[in-house]
C-alpha cells in the first residue's frame, strides 16, 4: 500500500513515540475520501494508536447506545491487527469535522450504518498496522517479512522460536513504508470475526456501574436543573411565582426561558420540589390544540386534495385498477409513538468564560455544539462535547432539544448544572414518530397480483431535523443565519442535500413481483414534533405493505407464505430468509389449540428478515408465545450481537404493536409514564429463535430490522386466530 491510497490511511508517529494511523471511514456504506482535491488537506475520522507501553487505542467515532459498535468495530481491527480484542482500549471521539459521516457532513450515529461504514477500513487499518510492524521485526531479525507470522500481540521469528512483542517495535514500525496492497487475512484464518469470542467489551463496565452514561456525571460545585414546559407544544411561559419559587430550600435560580420555567436548586429533588410549586401562565396563542382524530383527518383531506409525488411507477397501475376482477382497498393509522429509553433525557453543562463543555448521551455531537451555542454568547467551535454512553438512542437523542435546555440554563447560572428531565417530561414533551396514514389499493386477476398502489400521508422528519443540522455543517456561519441555513437546507433537499426518505422507505423497496406499481408520498405536517424511531419509515411501511400482503393473499386464496413465495423467484435472499422461518416455525403444521401464526417480509438497512409470530388471545388479551427471527444481514462480525439486536428489535416492535400510542387531547398528550404507556414486561417475553444465515457478503445493519416485520406478523396471526382484520395500531384483542 502506497501513500497515495491516503483516501483511506495515513501513518504518523504518535505523541508516545508509538505507531498512530489515521483512517477514514465512509458513510451509510458510501465509500468517500477523506483527501481535499482542491486543498491537498487530507482528513481522517478515526485513529488506531499503538503506544510503547504496549497500549492499543482506538477511537471510536460511533456513539454506543447498546447497539454492539464499542465491541464490533474493536473486532475489525483485533482480527487484522491479530490482538485479542478486549486488550484495546476504546475511547469515544470528540466533536471535530475529521469524524463526520462523509455522506451528509454530520457527526452522528443512526441509521445501522456503522459496520458497514468499518468493514473495509478499519481491517484495512488492522492489517496494515500489522503489517509494519512485521517489516520492522523483520529488519531487526535480517529475514524476510513474509516468512515472519503473528500472534496476540507478538511478530513470530520465523524460526518459530523468537518473537518480539509490538510495544516493542512501533517506534520502529512508524518508519516504515508500505508498497502495494496489505492483504486482508483469509476467512478461514480469522478468530474473531464470525466467532462467538468472549463477551460485549462494553459488558464488565456496565454490570459495574464504572460505564458513565450522561446522567452518571458529576462535577464540583455542580447544581440541577428542573425544566417546566408548556402543557402544548408552542406554548409560551408569560409568568409564575418566581417569589415563592426562589425562597423555597436550595434553590438557587428560577427563570422563563424560550421552552418553559427552568428551576435550578443544589439538590435535584429540591429542583423539583421546587417545580411541583410552580404556578405558571401560559399563552397558547402558537400552540398546537389538535387531537389524534384531527391528525387523521388531516391526513385524509390531504390525500384527497393531492395525489402526492410519485416516488415509485412501473407499467399502468390506473389500466390493471379499471379492469381488475378483484379490487382490494384498505387503509392503515398509525399514531404518535415514544421512544421510552431507560435513561431519560439529561445533560450536563458548565460555562466558563470564552467556552462551554457539554456532556450528554448524545446521537449527534456536532448538532449538540449547534444546540448548546445557541442561546450563549460562544460559537460552536468555542462549545465542547462529551460523549457519553447513551440508556438507549432509537433515533430519539439525534434530536438535541435536551443539550440545548442544558446549556441555556448554564449560561445563565455560571455553574455546572445537570438537566434530567423526569419520564413524565420524556413521555410527553419529546418528539415522536410521527403518525402516519396509508392508502391501498390492490388488483387481482386469475389470482395473480397485477397492481399495487400505496399512498402514504404525513410529514418528513427532515423538516424537524434541519433546525440544528443545517447549521452544524457550517459552524463558522454567524447564529443569526441559522434559522435561514434551515429554511435553504429543505429548499435543496434532494438537490444540494440528501434526499429525505424518512416517509417512503420500505415502501419503494417493494420486493414482489408485480407488473404494475405506485408509490406516492402527500407530504402533509400537522405540526406535532417528530424525529427518528428505531427503523423510521421502514416501522409504518412494515406493517402496511406486509399486512397489505395478507389481506390480498386471503382475497386470492392461497395460503400467505405460499403467495408471497410465488412472486420472490428473482429475490433469493428475500425467499431465503422467509423460507426459513417458515421451516423454523413449523408452518406447515397446524398451531396449538387457541393460537394462529402469522407471516411478515422486510428489508431494511440492507438487511433481510423474516419473522412468524405464533399468538393467541388469554383473559381478553393478546399473548405472543412465539417468534421465530431468520435475518440475513451478509458478513457477521459477533453472532451474539446479531443475536441480540435482532431479539432486542422484536420486543421492541412488540411493544409498538401492543401498546404504542400516544394520543393528543387539545394539544396535550395524555400518556406520562410506563403505566399508560406501556412496554412488554418480562413475564410476556415470547420464545425468540433467531437464525442467521451464513453470508459472505458485505456486513449490513442489525440495530434497528428486527423491529418492522414483527408487528405485521402480529397482527397476521391475530387475523388468522379471529379473522377480523386490524388497520390500526395498537393491536386489539
Amino acid at each position: 500500500m502506497s501513500m497515495n491510497r491516503r483516501d483511506f490511511l495515513k501513518v504518523s508517529t504518535s505523541a508516545s513515540g508509538g505507531l498512530m494511523l489515521a483512517l477514514n471511514l465512509p458513510g451509510c456504506a458510501s465509500v468517500q475520501t477523506g483527501y481535499e482535491e482542491e486543498t491537498g488537506e487530507w482528513k481522517a475520522n478515526a485513529w488506531l494508536e499503538l503506544t510503547t507501553e504496549g497500549d492499543v487505542t482506538f477511537t471510536l467515532d460511533r456513539v454506543e447506545m447498546g447497539q454492539g459498535t464499542y465491541t464490533g468495530l474493536t473486532t475489525l481491527i483485533a482480527e487484522e491487527l491479530d490482538v485479542r480484542p478486549e486488550t484495546i482500549q476504546v475511547r469515544f471521539a470528540p466533536v471535530a469535522p475529521e469524524y463526520r459521516n462523509p455522506l451528509i457532513g454530520l457527526q452522528l450515529t443512526g441509521g445501522s450504518t456503522s459496520m458497514a461504514a468499518g468493514w473495509q477500513p478499519l481491517r484495512e487499518a488492522g492489517a496494515s498496522a500489522r503489517w509494519m510492524l512485521v517489516m520492522a521485526a523483520a529488519r531487526v531479525w535480517r529475514v524476510e517479512p513474509a516468512e515472519c507470522s503473528t500472534q496476540d500481540g507478538y511478530v513470530k521469528h520465523p524460526n518459530g522460536l523468537d518473537s518480539m512483542p509490538y510495544l516493542k517495535l512501533v517506534e520502529l514500525a512508524n518508519r516504515e513504508v508500505i508498497r502495494g496492497d496489505v492483504p486482508l487475512k483469509p476467512r478461514a484464518q480469522w478468530k474473531y470475526i464470525g466467532q462467538q469470542v468472549g463477551s460485549r467489551l462494553d459488558a464488565e463496565a456496565k454490570s459495574t456501574g464504572t460505564a458513565v452514561y450522561g446522567i452518571d456525571v458529576e462535577l464540583p460545585g455542580m447544581v440541577y436543573a428542573a425544566m417546566t414546559r408548556s402543557p402544548r407544544y408552542g406554548g409560551k411561559a408569560l409568568r409564575f411565582n418566581r417569589d415563592r419559587i426562589r425562597a423555597m430550600p436550595g434553590v438557587v435560580d428560577a427563570f422563563v426561558t424560550e421552552r418553559g420555567v427552568a428551576v435550578v436548586a443544589d439538590r435535584y429533588w429540591r429542583a423539583r420540589k421546587a417545580q411541583a410549586a410552580l404556578d405558571v401562565e401560559w399563552d397558547f396563542t402558537d400552540a398546537i390544540a389538535l387531537s389524534n382524530e384531527d391528525v387523521f383527518e388531516h391526513y385524509r383531506r390531504a390525500t384527497n386534495d393531492d395525489p402526492g409525488e410519485n416516488e415509485r411507477v412501473e407499467g399502468d397501475v390506473e389500466g390493471v385498477t379499471a379492469n381488475a376482477e378483484v379490487l382490494v382497498e384498505a387503509e392503515y393509522e398509525q399514531p404518535y409513538l415514544a421512544h421510552a429509553a431507560m435513561e431519560p433525557m439529561n445533560a450536563t453543562a458548565w460555562y466558563r468564560k470564552d467556552m462551554m463543555e457539554v456532556w450528554a448521551p448524545t446521537q449527534a455531537p456536532d448538532l449538540g455544539r449547534i444546540a448548546a451555542a445557541r442561546h450563549t454568547d460562544l460559537s460552536p467551535d468555542q462549545v465542547t462535547v462529551h460523549t457519553t454512553f447513551l440508556g438507549g438512542g432509537f433515533g430519539r437523542r439525534l434530536t438535541q432539544d435536551f443539550v440545548e435546555e442544558a446549556a441555556l440554563v448554564a449560561y445563565q447560572v455560571k455553574v455546572p448544572v445537570k438537566l434530567i428531565w423526569s419520564r413524565e417530561e420524556d413521555t410527553r414533551h419529546g418528539f415522536f414518530r410521527p403518525a402516519m396514514l396509508h392508502r391501498m389499493t390492490g388488483s387481482l386477476s386469475g389470482g395473480q397480483l397485477t397492481g399495487w398502489d400505496h399512498q402514504i400521508a404525513g410529514p418528513q422528519v427532515l423538516d424537524w431535523y434541519v433546525r440544528n443540522a443545517a447549521p452544524a455543517q457550517y459552524p463558522w456561519a454567524p447564529k443569526f443565519l441559522y434559522s435561514t441555513l434551515g429554511r435553504v437546507g429543505l429548499l435543496v433537499e434532494g438537490i444540494a442535500t440528501p434526499k429525505d426518505i424518512s416517509a417512503i422507505e420500505g415502501a419503494v423497496g417493494y420486493p414482489y413481483n408485480v407488473p404494475n406499481i405506485r408509490v406516492r408520498h402527500t407530504h402533509t405536517d400537522p405540526g406535532v414534533p417528530i424525529t427518528w424511531w428505531r427503523s423510521v419509515g421502514y416501522s409504518h411501511n412494515g406493517f402496511a405493505v406486509e399486512t397489505f400482503m395478507d389481506e390480498l393473499a386471503d382475497k386470492a386464496g392461497e395460503d400467505p407464505l405460499d403467495f408471497r413465495l410465488r412472486m420472490l423467484a428473482e429475490e433469493p435472499r428475500h425467499r431465503r430468509v422467509l423460507e426459513r422461518a417458515a421451516e423454523l416455525a413449523d408452518w406447515r403444521q397446524p398451531p396449538p389449540e387457541g393460537r394462529a401464526r402469522g407471516v411478515a417480509l422486510f428489508k431494511s438497512f440492507g438487511t433481510y428478515v423474516a419473522q412468524v409470530v405464533e399468538a393467541g388471545i388469554e383473559h381478553g388479551e393478546i399473548r405472543v408465545y412465539k417468534v421465530v427471527c431468520s435475518v440475513d444481514c451478509g458478513q457477521v462480525v459477533n453472532p451474539a450481537i446479531v443475536e441480540d439486536q435482532m431479539t432486542g428489535g422484536i420486543l421492541f416492535g412488540l411493544s409498538a404493536a401492543l401498546y404504542g400510542d400516544i394520543t393528543f387531547d387539545n394539544g396535550e398528550v395524555r400518556q406520562s409514564n410506563f403505566h399508560d404507556y406501556r412496554i412488554l414486561q418480562m413475564h410476556q417475553t415470547p420464545e425468540m429463535v433467531v437464525d442467521i444465515i451464513n453470508s459472505e457478503e458485505s456486513p449490513t445493519g442489525v440495530g434497528e430490522p428486527g423491529v418492522p416485520p414483527v408487528i405485521p406478523a402480529l397482527g397476521n396471526a391475530l387475523f388468522a386466530l379471529t379473522g377480523r382484520r386490524q388497520r390500526k395500531l395498537p393491536l386489539k384483542a
